[in-house]
């Protein structure tokens, strides 16, 4: 098993017995002995590399974790489900990557040394839909989503805890032009939320597929405050 410290290394192998194959960054300055973590969940096709470009960005206090989704993609990359089409995931492949990463949160939680009352899930796209899934169904695990480009998933398997939310914040952001998911299902997400106890912050951003500098510094500052 080989550790590393500081957001310039990374472990080239799991070093916790998970269901998911994850990177690991530690704190540059490590304030206590539990860290504020931040769970990065790529889009489709993609990778676990893909969102550690951005770690470098985030406070220095920082446990960061990204994490591969279980399914090999076939035009390159992975994914955590299948599609139907936008909106409608396949729910086999869908409910069984919702199993795998509430696994492996409770892995991290216990194999690492995260501060639970400070675990923010960091999602991109389809790693968004994930991040709604978990955070809307636990509660008590999760203090915070980043929720970016992405989709709440309506389906019947979750059981939300629309009024239990009251100590778990949400960050949207999402582009105007995002020819990819449209901007109606971040508005969508963002209406839901209003009926449930959680607090949300909402941005829309005049940019395509992507999470731009104005909408990555915006949430940059946002994770901020989760840092005791």
């Amino acid at each position: 098993m080989q550790t590393c410290s500081g957001k310039v290394e990374f472990l080239p192998m799991k070093p916790i017995q998970s269901t998911l194959f994850h990177r690991v960054l530690f704190p540059e300055n490590p304030a206590a002995q539990k860290h504020p973590t931040v769970i990065m969940l790529h889009g489709r096709g993609s990778d676990e590399e893909d969102l550690l470009g951005i770690a470098p960005m985030f406070d220095e206090r920082f446990l960061i974790i990204s994490v591969r989704a279980p399914y090999e993609f076939p035009y390159g990359g992975y994914t955590w489900f299948d599609l139907e089409q936008i909106g409608s995931p396949d729910l086999p492949t869908f409910n069984e990557s919702y199993r795998k990463l509430c696994l492996f949160l409770d892995d991290v939680r216990s194999g690492y040394p995260v501060n639970t009352s400070a675990l923010i899930l960091f999602g991109f796209s389809m790693g968004t839909v994930m991040s709604y899934a978990v955070g809307l169904t636990r509660p008590e695990i999760i203090r915070a989503v980043a929720a970016n480009s992405g989709i709440l998933p309506e389906v019947a398997s979750l059981n939300y805890r629309w009024r239990e939310l009251e100590n778990t914040e949400f960050f949207i952001t999402h582009g105007t032009v995002d020819p990819v998911i449209p901007i109606d299902h971040a508005r969508r997400a963002r209406d839901l939320m209003t009926h449930s106890t959680a607090r949300v912050t909402y941005r829309e951003y005049p940019v395509p597929h992507t999470l731009g500098e104005e909408a990555l510094a915006d949430v940059l500052e946002w994770t901020r405050k989760f840092i005791e």
